[in-house]
């Protein structure tokens, strides 16, 4: 084989490995921006790991890092515009955000509890927004079933200067919502809000009623409905007469894909 063809055709080869590698990028861009599930994938399952591989700490300690250093510490605002600017310009986070996080705010100012209740704490950042407009002598409950997600959340709250009024619950919220009459010492909740495995919204909301934790007027407030989406939670609340349902449109946290919250109230 001549030497001139050989060359020639390892050339070619190597235009076409080239070119279809830029092929499988300019897709991989597309599918990214356009198609949020692969969006989150990439973000949660493959840059979350390799990052955690090179720099050897979790995303959640390094949300702490960038608080404990960057934000006012006894400021619960500096803590949520910290992670808000952390997680929408270094690394996708599962907050309620920024968007969201004012519907949040406007569903606690209505309720003004006493007792709320979150599940799903993550790194705190819900709880610090619901516990900053609490009034004197109100208190939050929060429950999370990962211990590292707790630990970070317990510090990431007491920076913000809302420690007093949060309480984390660690464990499985199917175990601790039957203790919080007698060992929490909660009469009726005020406020729920619903954050945490999207098919735990349903049940969980079912054990709430069986346990008499709700009141009339209590204030449910569910996120994600839409992505990933909690199906049967939605069914049972909106063909159930003990609920009045309002849909709040909105996005998913530090993206544009569409997303929603749905506001419950018990109606006894």
């Amino acid at each position: 084989m001549p030497l001139q063809m050989l060359g020639g055709w390892l050339v070619t080869i190597l235009v076409s490995a080239g070119a279809a590698s830029i092929l499988v990028l300019v897709a991989l861009f597309v599918l990214l921006r356009n198609n949020v599930h692969a969006t989150v994938f990439w973000n949660e399952i493959v840059l979350e790991k390799i990052t955690n591989f090179v720099m050897d700490r979790s995303k959640e300690e390094r949300i702490l890092n960038s608080v404990s250093y960057n934000a006012v510490r006894g400021n619960p605002q500096s803590v949520l515009d910290c992670i808000d600017d952390y997680c929408s310009k270094k690394e996708w986070a599962m907050n309620v955000g920024d968007e969201k996080g004012l519907i949040l705010d406007q569903m606690v100012e209505e309720a003004e509890p006493t007792v709320a209740l979150e599940l799903g704490t993550y790194c705190g950042y819900s709880a610090i927004r619901i516990a900053r407009l609490l009034k004197p002598n109100a208190r939050l409950l929060t429950i999370e079933f990962n211990p590292e997600f707790a630990a970070i959340a317990k510090e990431i709250i007491e920076i913000a200067g809302v420690s007093d009024k949060v309480t984390i619950l660690e464990g499985h919220s199917e175990d601790i919502i039957p203790q919080l009459k007698k060992k929490y010492e909660v009469d009726k909740l005020d406020f729920v809000f619903l954050d945490h495995w999207k098919e735990r919204y349903a049940p969980d909301t079912i054990l709430l009623e069986e346990c008499g934790l709700l009141r009339k007027g209590t204030i449910l407030l569910a996120d994600n409905i839409i992505f990933p989406g909690a199906p049967e939670f939605v069914k049972y609340i909106r063909n159930n007469e003990r609920f009045e349902c309002t849909t709040f449109p909105s996005h998913l946290e530090y993206m544009k894909a569409e997303d929603a919250m749905e506001k419950a109230v018990y109606l006894g």
